[in-house]
């Protein structure tokens, strides 16, 4: 476990129009949903499209380990066998989430619930994340945390509850991740157990836990909030999960379309859920030209092929209460932002700074190293557009794919070459992106 992985220095160079026609891997958040749900269902759950990357591996790895049958049949085509709420076994050894923030999280949720005793853990970078603010409405369900690293950090054991009492409970940040694991939790609880979020965060854990037949509730609070109930004890059943390609993923090619002139690429079949699509509202008016074309439903999301051209872009003012449906997405806009003319403001990043590492500092350093004028203020990011990137620079990632994948999107169109000291990571949410960006006319080396 934890074993240290060899570092893969990457660099991009000024490319010519990027063009065709691609599909980017499943999305994340669903593929590790329906793993975890198709775990805690009864029958067997089919997945076609599932993201194969290392975060989802590890994500089955974790149910097989739990007492479920998670198998691969074909390429993205999973099928995984049930234990049924509040059915997992202890597994014999600690849980390794790799690099998966989310798989971890989720996943004590669902262990939370039975009465069984886990050990969570990840690699270098997972282990610097706090995992306090998960535990903390768990414990109130009757899990307990026997031990953790200062910091509230992995490894974790925690006990689940042998007797699991629902709750109401109001986020105190906005987070799908928090909203997920007690939700998951509530499952083994007889009774309602509630939701409070003041910002709507991504519903895919309410859309799949409908799916998979539990029953849900949700309703509106003020201009922004919701409150979600979920009736405990409920007999999941097995359904069949059609993944959508994510809008996360598909961010970094459309970007680079932008930003190289005279690009014109199409990007199929990508989720349009409303509470994901903060960017694609913020490049339009940014003035960017993304046409969605063939909207069609697929496994319960809209989706449609996305059409970019390449043009010039202006600075806009990004509102905080924007962030929770493009919380994934601000690296990758802050590069459209770097080539748009004048000042975009970023409002609101505060969660920025608990991802795979510290985001809003990694994002400024990667923009600052490339010749980029960028503030911090408070929580918020300002980056004042030349309408061009200098680039030249080298990136430290930090072990965190996003920023590896946009700093090398900006070397695309930069002026100069840009680098990055560790590609490696980006396997854990877009495996093959190397491979695609070049198919579109990408280089690297």
């Amino acid at each position: 476990m934890n074993q240290a992985v060899p570092a893969s220095p990457l660099t991009a160079r000024r490319s010519g129009a990027l063009t065709g026609r691609v599909r980017v891997p499943g999305d994340k958040s669903i593929s590790l949903r329906s793993l975890i749900l198709g775990a805690l269902a009864v029958g067997e759950t089919r997945i076609t499209g599932m993201l194969e990357g290392e975060d989802a591996i590890s994500t089955a790895n974790a149910m097989k380990a739990l007492g479920a049958f998670v198998e691969r049949t074909g390429e993205r085509a999973w099928r995984v066998r049930g234990v049924g709420v509040g059915g997992f076994a202890e597994p014999s050894a600690a849980l390794d989430f790799g690099n998966s923030g989310t798989g971890c999280r989720l996943a004590m949720g669902a262990v939370a619930g039975c009465p069984i005793k886990v050990t969570f853990d990840g690699d270098a970078s997972l282990r610097t994340r706090p995992m306090r603010r998960i535990l903390d409405p768990l414990e109130k369900m009757g899990a307990r945390t026997l031990e953790i690293r200062e910091g509230g950090r992995l490894p974790v054991v925690m006990q689940g509850a042998r007797d699991p009492m629902p709750i109401e409970y109001e986020a105190p940040v906005p987070s799908a991740q928090l909203k997920s694991a007690v939700l998951l939790a509530g499952l083994a609880a007889p009774g309602a157990t509630t939701v409070i979020e003041k910002e709507a965060t991504r519903d895919h854990t309410e859309k799949m836990l409908r799916h998979f037949g539990a029953s849900l509730r949700v309703t509106h609070i003020g201009e922004h909030g919701r409150r979600i109930t979920l009736e405990g004890q409920p007999e999941l059943e097995a359904a069949p999960v059609v993944v959508p390609a994510d809008p996360s993923s598909a961010a970094f090619p459309l970007v680079a379309a932008l930003i190289v002139p005279g690009s014109e690429v199409v990007l199929e079949g990508v989720m349009l859920n409303p509470l994901r699509t903060g960017l694609y509202t913020t490049l339009r008016e940014m003035g960017a030209s993304i046409k969605m074309v063939e909207q069609r439903n697929e496994g319960g999301e809209d989706v449609a092929d996305l059409r970019i051209r390449a043009g010039a872009l202006k600075g806009v003012d990004v509102p905080a209460e924007r962030a929770p449906i493009m919380i994934d997405e601000y690296p990758i806009l802050a590069i459209a932002a770097s080539f748009a003319e004048g000042v975009t403001r970023m409002r609101g990043l505060k969660e920025l700074r608990v991802k795979e590492s510290d985001r809003l500092e990694g994002t400024a350093a990667m923009l600052r190293a490339n010749g980029v004028e960028v503030e911090i203020e408070g929580d918020d990011l300002i980056v004042n557009g030349k309408g061009r990137a200098a680039g030249g620079g080298v990136v430290a990632t930090h072990m965190d794919h996003r920023i590896a994948m946009s700093a090398l999107v900006m070397g695309l169109g930069s002026e100069r070459d840009v680098s990055v000291d560790d590609a490696a990571f980006i396997a854990t949410s877009f495996p093959g992106f190397i491979e695609l960006m070049r198919g579109l006319g990408g280089d690297f080396s």
